[in-house]
């Protein structure tokens, strides 16, 4: 290695063992740090995000910069060091229009955010939370004035966006949202006239410990490791990686709705082993990490629901189930449970929405978040808004703001700009699973036998192992055959819910 290059790839390693340091500020304080820790925590945030910024921004990292590409010039421009140097270069031409005093703010509004959060969601208080958002969301805003006269982005919300899924303008998002909905709205209009799904099963009792049970082992199926693995309880899950060799993941539990902390876990181990299969010699560098939220969360959709709602999956899940559970569960069987977990029903909470439901979810917090972005909709005004576009886009009023406004971390937590990549994980979980049963001919007999190592080893050779060398279009372009579409994560859902309906929906 040239030593102008090792120098560059010296400094990011070392921004890079701040990031770690944040990640695990930030994971205790999802888990273990007690209450009153919050306004130090703030602190101690504001202080690294303060110090990786100026580090990050300063000309030494632009010298650094010019340096190596002179010498990687010549070189295979999908090599790892060409490829590292244009991300690098990109984000910190972004970062350097942001002032390390707004920097350092962001992160410290957005940690006393998320700790008056669950106070507020606790109690159903959106009046004690609105000046907690109206900071975050005005800090947002600065943000974004920050990158007004770079020329790069067609909107203020792009700014935003740009931070979870680069490269990819608000407008774009707009028309594939577009095309979800006239493709979704049909459907759910009519398997709300058909015969309804017994759903009686996810409300059975289910003792807690039972629940642990099965999750541990459902997810040691999926590939999580205890040695470089671990799973706690949070307020709302996350997965988080503090650094090679260390993933961290969360869910939560309901006594009365098992659906919640099973498919909580495999939904952040899905996001858990995008982050252990990036490839070993990337660690501590910008390109071993994971760029697109959308990819990101095509990890954990695909997991959660295309094998774990799967027909062949509840093969394996349903019997653990009868006997983890017994009691009102001790006779279910593998059937009974593929249509209950599909049923498709418009319900409050996000992260229990049935997968024709869910983007609307999105698609509405998606248009919030812009006008609450551009000054158009005011904080204040929020829950009359959600309440009135949840009653438009999912047919059943909203009466408590637990349920309805507060239920999300992200506004408080300052993740503005993140919620499309949900929905668009959505759409690229379709066209990898579409190419997944391409490639492996006999994937659903292997999921009906909890056979999930060559999935996982499948999606660690498409996805994993690129790190953040690609952007989205590009990889999808490399290893799905073509750019992001609805059609094939619609083409699945039709298939998969007139299975459940027993009804043709094409």
């Amino acid at each position: 290695m040239s030593e102008r290059l090792d120098g560059l790839k010296q400094r990011l390693g070392q921004l890079s063992d701040l990031g770690h340091a944040m990640s695990l500020a930030h994971w205790d304080q999802q888990t273990m740090m007690p209450p009153h820790g919050g306004e130090a925590r703030a602190e101690s945030l504001a202080t690294l995000t303060r110090i990786s910024h100026e580090m990050f921004v300063d000309d030494e990292t632009g010298r650094l910069l010019d340096q190596a590409a002179s010498e990687v010039n010549g070189a295979d421009p999908d090599d790892d060091d060409p490829r590292l140097i244009a991300l690098v270069r990109r984000q910190w031409e972004k970062a350097r229009r942001v002032p390390p005093d707004l920097a350092a703010e962001l992160a410290r509004a957005a940690s006393v955010g998320q700790e008056a959060w669950i106070v507020a969601r606790e109690r159903g208080d959106f009046k004690g939370f609105a000046p907690y958002l109206e900071r975050n969301f005005e800090l947002a805003r600065r943000y974004v004035d920050c990158h007004t006269d770079s020329g790069e982005f067609e909107c203020p919300y792009d700014a935003l966006l740009d931070d979870y899924e680069p490269q990819l303008p608000t407008r774009e998002v707009s028309d594939l949202f577009a095309a979800l909905k006239a493709e979704l709205v049909p459907i759910i209009a009519r398997l709300s006239d058909a015969d309804p799904v017994d759903e009686r099963p996810l409300h059975a009792s289910f003792a807690l410990n039972g629940q642990r049970d099965l999750v541990s082992e459902v997810v040691a199926l999926m590939g999580f490791d205890r040695s470089g693995w671990r799973i706690d309880d949070t307020v709302h899950p996350f997965a988080t990686r503090i650094g090679g060799g260390d993933v961290r993941i969360t869910t939560r539990w309901d006594e009365h709705f098992f659906p919640t902390g099973l498919y909580g876990a495999m939904h952040e181990c899905g996001h858990g082993l995008y982050e252990a299969g990036l490839p070993r010699r990337l660690r501590r560098s910008p390109i071993g990490s994971t760029e697109s939220l959308g990819m990101h969360e095509s990890q954990s959709r695909l997991w959660e629901n295309m094998v774990g709602r799967g027909r062949a999956f509840c093969t394996v899940l349903a019997p653990r189930i009868a006997a983890l559970a017994g009691g009102e569960l001790s006779d279910i069987d593998a059937d009974t449970l593929y249509r209950a977990v599909n049923r498709v029903k418009p319900t409050f909470i996000r992260v229990e929405a049935d997968e024709a439901t869910y983007a609307l979810h999105i698609i509405l917090r998606f248009e919030l978040e812009q006008e609450l972005v551009d000054g158009t909709l005011a904080v204040r005004d929020l829950p009359e808004a959600w309440g009135a576009r949840f009653q438009e886009y999912l047919g059943i009023p909203v009466t408590d703001d637990k349920e309805g406004v507060l239920q999300d971390v992200h506004w408080s937590a300052g993740l503005i700009g993140y919620f499309p990549t949900y929905a668009l994980g959505n759409l690229i979980a379709g066209q990898l699973w579409e190419r997944a049963h391409t490639d492996i001919g006999d994937l659903e007999n292997q999921l009906a036998t909890g056979e999930l190592g060559p999935l996982r080893e499948w999606l660690r050779q498409r996805v994993h192992r690129h790190g953040a060398k690609f952007t989205t279009a590009e990889l999808l372009a490399r290893e799905a055959g073509g750019p992001m579409s609805v059609t094939p994560f619609t083409t699945y859902l039709k298939a998969k819910l007139g299975d459940v309906y027993r009804m043709d929906l094409n």
